[in-house]
């Protein structure tokens, strides 16, 4: 095998929407001013479920969808940022759940990057021959790190988890990655220190990620030997449709299906990719077979992208 290929996507959000008139009654905002700045309506919240718990659900999914079983996998990456439990890690919880027997597990922590990280290690694990079948997930609880009384972060955020099975194949169907860092401005978003809540400097990252992403965004595209203007759809991290929306129209793709899960999600950080195009795939809102650019970015501050082909 010369390659590897997303196979199957799973999603899983928990029940407890919390719109933005239900914040408006928890800290001084509205609906009108939340919407205008980030772009979102509502978000999930997770009540008993954990990071662990919807990581599961979200891969439990992705392998039905496969066609493969438990046996079969033998590769299992977690991306998160907001897992309470550092040990055992995510990944031998979900392995656990699902009855995998003696993987590879691991987790990843590059924030809203995280899936395409996870998703590049495990692309090259297969490469390499050190694995055959793998599940990856982005997921997120972000509402156990939110102070409720802080209006900048806690209208943003939500929980959710995404997940794709990975698989060996003849033609490679996941590109290189472009991956990096600006250590310079990791101090813009950060969670330190016991018992954390995310801090943000919300317009740092804004100029950051509007004057930034759009030449790296391309910058994956060439990696993959695809001009911007034969992708089929894109499917940026979910941070802020402020920031969605122009670093689409800047890839020079006038028709591409872009990702705005964030209207309905919030931003969910690592699990926003896999989730968004899970929920394009499932809808068939993107042909099999097609280029997709995923493209992540966010705390350290982070980026990492590829150019995927559809499942």
């Amino acid at each position: 095998m010369t390659g590897s290929s997303i196979v199957a996507m799973g999603h899983y959000q928990p029940s407890k929407v919390l719109t933005n008139d239900d914040l408006a009654q928890i800290v001084e905002t509205n609906d009108e001013w939340i919407q205008s700045r980030v772009g979102i309506k509502e978000r999930r919240i997770a009540d008993t479920e954990t990071v662990a718990d919807m990581a599961g659900f979200a891969a439990e999914k992705a392998l039905a969808n496969s066609g493969l079983s438990a046996a079969d996998i033998d590769l299992v990456v977690v991306a998160t940022t907001s897992s309470i439990d550092r040990c055992p890690n995510v990944a031998t919880r979900v392995a656990r759940k699902l009855g995998i027997v003696a993987p590879a597990a691991y987790d990843v922590n590059t924030a809203c990057s995280g899936f395409s990280y996870a998703l590049a290690t495990v692309d090259h694990a297969i490469r390499a021959g050190a694995a055959k079948n793998a599940i990856v997930i982005g997921v997120e609880k972000l509402s156990d790190i939110v102070d409720w009384t802080d209006r900048s972060t806690a209208v943003i955020f939500g929980d959710g988890a995404g997940a794709a099975v990975v698989s060996a194949t003849d033609e490679p169907g996941i590109g290189p990655v472009l991956w990096g860092s600006d250590p310079e401005k990791g101090d813009a978003i950060v969670i330190e220190g016991w018992r954390p809540y995310i801090q943000q400097a919300g317009q740092t990252v804004f100029r950051w990620a509007t004057f930034a992403l759009p030449a790296l965004a391309a910058e994956a595209c060439e990696k993959a030997g695809i001009k911007p203007s034969e992708l089929v759809a894109f499917v940026p991290h979910q941070a802020n449709l402020r920031i969605i929306e122009p670093l689409a129209r800047k890839l020079g793709a006038p028709d591409l299906i872009v990702a705005r899960d964030v209207v309905e999600s919030g931003n969910t950080s690592a699990a926003s990719i896999p989730m968004a195009l899970s929920k394009l795939v499932e809808r068939r809102e993107i042909p099999s077979g097609a280029p997709v650019l995923l493209f992540g970015f966010g705390g350290g501050l982070t980026y990492a992208g590829q150019v995927v082909r559809c499942p």
